[in-house]
């Protein structure tokens, strides 16, 4: 059997090569988006994709070309959250075409691939044990596929929303040096502000800054206060989220929230943050 140290280089295979091809290609193909954001959580459950579908959807709204990436592979949503759900997608010479929302924000989600909306993603291993071993690395290369290969064209903002997890934002930097920064998302509860501020300590690790905390469901739990999570954080509070269900019913349908009920208090707070965003993204991208 051989060892790691009795092969050459990448025992012939140019995996090295492949990688350095593909990441120039995400270069170029990235070199027309003016600022690239993850949003992030750490923590599940705080809909956190729900809060970045209104956020595009405010931004576009606001005049922005808009794109999203769904960079959650196991557990894609975005594509039905703004309702491009079951949409072919169109390949041409370059790369593929992402479909467009009703308001023009461009899409790209696993959910647009998968057989259908019960299919899960699995990825291929001669042992279930080789597949966990080989998990991160897969999905790390199909990330940077879709950045690579989605034709995204010229765009002012692209949102990468990402899965849970304090690791994801640093897998994410790596393959996207130009990450201008990222938003983290939260909401009252004891629970996630634990995993929230794990989270903004692994962001410090990686170039690209927070531009900001945003409470979720406000006003759902009697849980401890965001303004000062991101006080003792040393990072901005962009606002709060309240509480709504017609803000889920309607990403459960496709439709964007903020253009419907624009005079709804989750609406308002919604675009209000996007504003906020703006400023920051404006003092940091020329």
């Amino acid at each position: 059997m051989k060892k790691y140290k009795d092969i050459a280089g990448d025992g012939g295979s140019n995996i090295v090569g492949q990688v350095e091809a593909q990441q120039a290609k995400l270069q170029g193909n990235l070199a027309a988006v003016r600022a690239l954001v993850a949003v992030v959580s750490g923590k599940g459950g705080v809909g956190k994709s729900s809060v970045t579908a209104g956020l595009a959807c405010a931004f576009a709204l606001g005049g922005a070309r808009v794109g999203v990436l769904d960079a959650d592979l196991n557990g894609p949503a975005m594509a039905k959250m703004l309702g491009v759900c079951g949409e072919r997608l169109t390949f041409a010479e370059g790369g593929v075409e992402p479909p467009r929302t009703t308001l023009g924000v461009k899409v790209m989600s696993m959910d647009l691939l998968l057989p259908s909306d019960v299919a899960p993603l699995t990825w291929e291993a001669t042992t279930q044990a080789e597949a966990h071993t080989w998990r991160g690395t897969m999905e790390a290369s199909a990330l940077r596929e879709f950045l690579a290969d989605t034709k995204w064209g010229e765009l002012d903002l692209l949102l990468l929303d990402l899965p849970p997890g304090t690791d994801r934002l640093a897998t994410i930097a790596s393959l996207v040096p130009r990450l201008v920064g990222a938003v983290v998302v939260t909401i009252p509860s004891e629970v996630s502000h634990l995993v929230v501020r794990r989270s903004i300590t692994a962001a410090a690790q990686t170039k690209a800054p927070i531009l900001g905390l945003v409470e979720n469901m406000g006003g759902l739990l009697l849980g401890p206060d965001a303004v000062a999570l991101a006080r003792d954080a040393g990072i901005p509070f962009l606002g709060r989220v309240p509480f709504d269900p017609a803000l889920a019913a309607a990403c459960d349908r496709g439709e964007p929230f903020v253009a419907l009920t624009p005079e709804s208090p989750a609406a308002r707070a919604l675009t209000t943050i996007a504003g906020e965003i703006r400023a920051a993204l404006a003092a940091r991208v020329a």
